[in-house]
This record gives structure tokens, C-alpha cells and sequence, in this order.
């Protein structure tokens, strides 16, 4: 019976096209960006990075230098700073008391017993209270993978309605884990799942970026065009976020391009687009800092002059 109301919410949503979606990626791939336009796509992709660091060995000084290299990731002419630093929970009040009550940078944390997202529901939401407490303005929580393949979709529906109630007014970003997710089929069901619990602004995530497979086009595409279809039904914006195994400049752009050939130049900004990455803003300005002056730096460079890690 469970199965079957995973079943059910598939034939609702509608299925995928697995072909039609990988042919169209595909064409993602051979856009020429050049000149003034590459430039503006590598400033608008270093606007939406949440710069993340989630390591069992992260220490306060380490978030404090992840903290000024978001405010500053180099020093050249008209830089942005970056969307948010992404830390864990145990991290947001150091990332707090360095970019103060009023910054440019937000503090985004994971919680809910990420990256599994195994554990009682009381201890997740104890862990985004915890997390807003010390001042995180937005909250990546992972769902349950396991009870929605299981098809425990009214299980899950509930742990989001849970933890949507929790973060107040704290942004919200959900984690489907497409990788564990099996099918492009899943991963629209999750997407629809998850989306009409949130508000406008709150996001839906790729990945946790600690699994084999994270962020691809051909799942980015699955969830934007979910995305266009929610908003065409209902009309609140949802914002969208790829994360992990996206590392250079050359693919953040090839994400931007699906962005706007799918949601167009509405959703060209921070506020409905981010990247989940720690390597990709080091080639962003490494490349912003070759336009500029005709020939790389070494990549070492760009994290010593932003005194990261």
C-alpha cells in the first residue's frame, strides 16, 4: 500500500522524459559564453555561492576564514560577495560573531541529522531550533530518503511541514539526495513533495554532497522544470540550489544557462538560485582575475588572498 502512494503522487506530478531531458542538457554543453557576457555569468555565479564548509575536522578558526573569503573572495574591481557561508550547526554562532548581526554574507546550516537525515524527528527539529538560535538565516535539512522510496510520502510530507514550522522566519532549503533517489521520476515527485509545503523563497536542494553522485545537469533540469511547473500552477516562486561535484567555472555556467532557458532572468539571482560548493569560487575568480588581466594566477593564489583555508 506504501509503494502505491509513491505511485500515485508520480502519475499526479507526471513523469520524465529520461531522453528528452538528457538531449537538452546536452545542448547546455556547447553555449559559447564570451566577453562581457562570460564576465557577468562569473560575477553572478560568485553572488550565488554558498561557501561551505562540512567536515568532521572544521574548527572555529576555520569558519572564520571561510566567513571573510564569502565577504571578500578576491580582490578585484566590482567583486560580489558570496550568497552565504553553509557550516554546521555547532559552527553558526562563530560564523555569527564574525560577520556580525547585519552582513551581506547569510549563514546557512545543515541540520536534521545530515547528512542521513536518520534520526528522530524530535532530535531534528531540537537541532534547527538550536542552529536558528545562534543565528543561521537559513536552514538545509535532508529528508528521508528511505521512507520516500518506501513510499511513506505522507511520513515525509509531515517532517517537512515539521521543520518548516521550526525554521519561522528562517529561509529553508530541502535536500532530496537525488542520488539515492533512483529515477528522474523520484526525484519530480520529491521535488512537488516539497514544494508545496515550503513558501516562496525556500528552496529545494540537489544533494548533500557526501555521496558518489551529487549535483548533474540532468537532475538540476528535473528539478527546475518542477520548479516551472509548481509556479505555473500556483504562482510562488521557489528558488532552487545544486550542490556538490560542481568545481569549475566552465560547469557553473552551463547551470546558469539551464537557469535562464528554463526559468528565465527571474530567477538569475541569489535570491532563487544558489550553488553549494567550497573548490568552484577559486576558479570563478580565477577566471574573472585572467578577463582582467590577460593571463592566470596560480590557483594557490586566490585562497591566500582571501585568507581561507
Amino acid at each position: 500500500m506504501a509503494r502505491n502512494a509513491l505511485q500515485l503522487l508520480i502519475n499526479e506530478v507526471g513523469t520524465v522524459d529520461q531522453v528528452g531531458i538528457e538531449e537538452r542538457v546536452a545542448k547546455y554543453t556547447t553555449r559559447s559564453v564570451k566577453k562581457d557576457a562570460k564576465r557577468f555569468a562569473l560575477k553572478l555565479a560568485v553572488s550565488m555561492v554558498d561557501l561551505t564548509t562540512l567536515e568532521g575536522k572544521d574548527t572555529p578558526s576555520k569558519v572564520v576564514s571561510l566567513c571573510h573569503k564569502a565577504l571578500l573572495p578576491h580582490k578585484l574591481e566590482g567583486m560580489p560577495t558570496c550568497a552565504a557561508v553553509c557550516v554546521y550547526p555547532s559552527m553558526v554562532k562563530h560564523a555569527r560573531r564574525c560577520l556580525g548581526e547585519k552582513s551581506a554574507v547569510n549563514i546557512a546550516s545543515v541540520a536534521t541529522a545530515f547528512p542521513s537525515g536518520q534520526a528522530p524527528l524530535k532530535t531534528r527539529l531540537q537541532e534547527v531550533r538550536a542552529a536558528i538560535a545562534d543565528g543561521a538565516d537559513e536552514i538545509d535539512m535532508v529528508i528521508n530518503r528511505g521512507a520516500f522510496l518506501s513510499g511513506e510520502v505522507n511520513l515525509v510530507s509531515d517532517e517537512i511541514s515539521a521543520i518548516r514550522e521550526a525554521c519561522g522566519s528562517a529561509t529553508l532549503k530541502v535536500i532530496l539526495e537525488t542520488s539515492e533517489l533512483e529515477t528522474y521520476d523520484n526525484i519530480r515527485a520529491a521535488s512537488f513533495l516539497a514544494m508545496r509545503l515550503l513558501r516562496p523563497g525556500d528552496f529545494i536542494k540537489t544533494s548533500t554532497g557526501k555521496t558518489s553522485a551529487n549535483a548533474t545537469l540532468g537532475n538540476n533540469q528535473v528539478m527546475l522544470e518542477a520548479i516551472r511547473d509548481h509556479y505555473f500552477e500556483t504562482g510562488i516562486e521557489l528558488a532552487m540550489k545544486p550542490a556538490g561535484g560542481i568545481r569549475t567555472a566552465k560547469q557553473a555556467i552551463q547551470f546558469l544557462i539551464a537557469v535562464k532557458e528554463t526559468l528565465g532572468d527571474r530567477w538569475l539571482n541569489n535570491r532563487r538560485y544558489r550553488f553549494g560548493a567550497s573548490a568552484l569560487l577559486n576558479d570563478l575568480v580565477r577566471q574573472l582575475a585572467k578577463e582582467a588581466t590577460g593571463h592566470y594566477q596560480a590557483p594557490w593564489s586566490f585562497s591566500e588572498a582571501a585568507g581561507s583555508y
